[in-house]
C-alpha cells in the first residue's frame, strides 16, 4: 500500500494528491495509505488525521452517497466553500467582496428525490452508496426535515404495490404548506386498479398530492408554496429551493443587491421564487422557458392581491435570449442553471440595465459570466455564499452588479 499526503479538496469534495490523485472522504494535510487504481486511492485507511477531521453526525455516513463532507468540520466547509467562489472568480481575473457564508441547519432538507426498489421482503428506500446503484436505507437522515421523513414509509409501500422488481422507482417529495407532495417515475403503467389503488393510498398517507409517471392521481389538498405574499401551486416534481432558509437568504441578498426602481425582469424565474416578493415594491415580468412553470407563476399573480403587476412569458433564454433593445427594466434579476446564461448574459452585457442581482448553483460558470459582464463596465461589489446543500460539494451564491 502507498502512503500519501492529500494536498488539497477538488470541486466535488474529494481529496486530491499529487498525480493528481483522488482519495474520496479525506482532507487538506491527512497522510492516508491505499491501494492505488487508476488515479483514485481504494481500500483507504487515514494515519495522520487533520485537525479539522469530525466525527459523522449521521450514522449512514459511510454507506450512503447522499453527503460527502460530513467528516469535515463545519467551519473548514464554510471557508472550503468560499474559497471555491475565490478562486472560480480569480481563474477569470476577478475579485470581490466576499460576504460570511450563511448555511442552512441540519434536517431543513424540504425536497429530496428519493430511490426505491422493491425486494423479496419488502423494499429498500433511500439514497444510492457512492458511485453506485445499491440503495441504502436512511431511517435516520440527519438531511432531511423531520416532516419529510415519513416519506420514506410512503414511498417503500408505493414500491411494493407499484414497484417493479427490474428497476428503481423515483420519487420526489416536496414539503409543501399542506403536507408532502410526490411524484413519482418508473412504477407500472397506469391502469384502472392501480389508479384506484394510489387514490387510496393518497388518502392513507395524507398526501396533499400524489403523481405518477406525470400524471396527477390524487390531489387532497393544494399542495402551494409561500413565495412571499404569494401562494403558488408548482407543478409535480417541479425545482424548488432546497431549504427554507437558503430560500430567505438568497432572497435577502437578491433585495439587498436593488437599490430603486419601477420595474424589473426575473430572467429564469421559474414559478416566481424572487418574483413574487419583489412584486411588494416594484412591477415584475417573469421570464422562463417551462410552460408549466410559467403556468404557475401567472396563476399565481391572479390569485394574489396587494402586489405590483406581474407579467410572465414562456422563452427559451438559452436559444432565444431577450436582446439588449428591450432590456428597458431597471434592474435584473437572474438564476439560471448550473450551466449559466452565456447567450443572455451577452444580451445584459450590452443593455442599460444599471443593477443585476445574479443568483448561482456553479461557481465556475456564474465566474465565466461575471467576467462578461466586467468587460462590459459593471462592476461586481460583491457575492454571497449560501450553503443549503449542507455537507454537499454544491455551492450556491448571490451577488450584485451594478454599471458604472
Amino acid at each position: 500500500m502507498s502512503q500519501i499526503k492529500i494536498q488539497r479538496l477538488g470541486l466535488h469534495g474529494d481529496g486530491i494528491a499529487d498525480g493528481p490523485l483522488y482519495a474520496p472522504l479525506t482532507l487538506p494535510d491527512e497522510i492516508v495509505e491505499g491501494d492505488v487504481e487508476g488515479n483514485t486511492l481504494k481500500n483507504m485507511r487515514v494515519l495522520q488525521p487533520s485537525e479539522h477531521r469530525v466525527k459523522a453526525p449521521c450514522r449512514h455516513f459511510k454507506a450512503c452517497g447522499g453527503c460527502l463532507l460530513q467528516h469535515a468540520s463545519d467551519g473548514f466547509v464554510a471557508t472550503w466553500k468560499v474559497d471555491v467562489v475565490r478562486q472560480a472568480l480569480a481563474a477569470q481575473g476577478l475579485e470581490s467582496n466576499l460576504l460570511p457564508i450563511i448555511t442552512s441547519p441540519s434536517q431543513s432538507r424540504r425536497r429530496a428525490v428519493l430511490s426505491a426498489r422493491r425486494t423479496k421482503k419488502g423494499a429498500l428506500v433511500g439514497f444510492h452508496a457512492r458511485a453506485s446503484d445499491i440503495i441504502v436505507d436512511v431511517p435516520d437522515c440527519q438531511l432531511l426535515h423531520p416532516d419529510l421523513m415519513p416519506a420514506l414509509e410512503i414511498v417503500s409501500e408505493l414500491s411494493q404495490m407499484a414497484g417493479s422488481r427490474k428497476g428503481a422507482l423515483s420519487a420526489t417529495v416536496t414539503l409543501a404548506e399542506t403536507g408532502l407532495d410526490l411524484a413519482v417515475s418508473g412504477g407500472k403503467p397506469l391502469d384502472g386498479a392501480l389508479l384506484a389503488g394510489l387514490a387510496q393510498q393518497a388518502e392513507r398517507f395524507g398526501l396533499a398530492r400524489l403523481t405518477w409517471d406525470g400524471e396527477v392521481v390524487a390531489t387532497r389538498m393544494t399542495p402551494y408554496q409561500l413565495f412571499g405574499a404569494a401562494r403558488i401551486v408548482p407543478p409535480p416534481g417541479a425545482f424548488l429551493q432546497a431549504t427554507k432558509e437558503g430560500e430567505q437568504a438568497l432572497l435577502a441578498a437578491v433585495k439587498r443587491a436593488i437599490s430603486g426602481g419601477k420595474v424589473g425582469v426575473d430572467l429564469f424565474a421559474g414559478c416566481g421564487t424572487f418574483t413574487f416578493p419583489l412584486a411588494e415594491k416594484y412591477q415584475m415580468h417573469g421570464i422562463e422557458g417551462e410552460t408549466s412553470m410559467v403556468s404557475a407563476l401567472d396563476a399565481g399573480w391572479r390569485g394574489s392581491s396587494g402586489l405590483k403587476q406581474v407579467t410572465s412569458e414562456r422563452r427559451d433564454l438559452f436559444r432565444n435570449p431577450v436582446i439588449a433593445e428591450d432590456l428597458r427594466y431597471d434592474f435584473a434579476v437572474i438564476d439560471p442553471p448550473r450551466a449559466g446564461a452565456e447567450a443572455q448574459i451577452s444580451e445584459l452585457a450590452k443593455s442599460h440595465v444599471s443593477e443585476i442581482a445574479y443568483v448561482s448553483c456553479n461557481p465556475v460558470t456564474f465566474a465565466r459570466d461575471a467576467a462578461v459582464l466586467v468587460a462590459s463596465g459593471y462592476v461586481l461589489e460583491w457575492v454571497q455564499t449560501v450553503d443549503q446543500f449542507r455537507w454537499s460539494s454544491h455551492v450556491e451564491l448571490a451577488s450584485r452588479f451594478i454599471r458604472k
